[in-house]
């Protein structure tokens, strides 16, 4: 504790100075800008091939222009559905962890055991 009282003031400074680097650091420090700038070109102005295929590219999406003509189309009218219809089970338990009763819930188990047995014996 007198560590604390004899260098309160040095450990006062610390906390400060940490305190102002961490400001100066956040707040960009002597580059002058709050934020960095997104281009496509480098220092000496120029951009690469690849970044001017990337911009074609987004500008053309951007042009794109979507309509619902495509669904009265006959390539799309003659597609057919395979989805498989999802029928609605029963719900189960309302807590699942919870212990089973001792009346309904050995039988349940026996059966159920029995059933897994039946499931990987060899069919004759």
């Amino acid at each position: 504790m007198s560590f604390i009282s004899q260098h309160k003031m040095i450990i006062i400074l610390g906390v400060l100075v940490v305190a102002l680097i961490g400001w100066w650091t956040l707040s960009g420090g002597s580059t002058g800008s709050t934020a960095p700038t997104l281009s496509t070109s480098n220092a000496a102005g120029v951009s690469s091939p690849a970044d001017q295929t990337l911009v074609t590219t987004l500008l053309a999406l951007r042009a794109v222009q979507l309509d619902g003509t495509i669904f009265s189309d006959p390539a799309f009218m003659s597609l057919k559905d395979f989805s498989t219809p999802i029928v609605p089970e029963p719900i189960g338990r309302s807590n699942p962890f919870a212990p089973l009763s001792s009346g309904s819930g050995n039988t349940t188990a026996a059966s159920s055991t029995r059933a897994a047995v039946q499931l990987f014996t060899p069919h004759r």
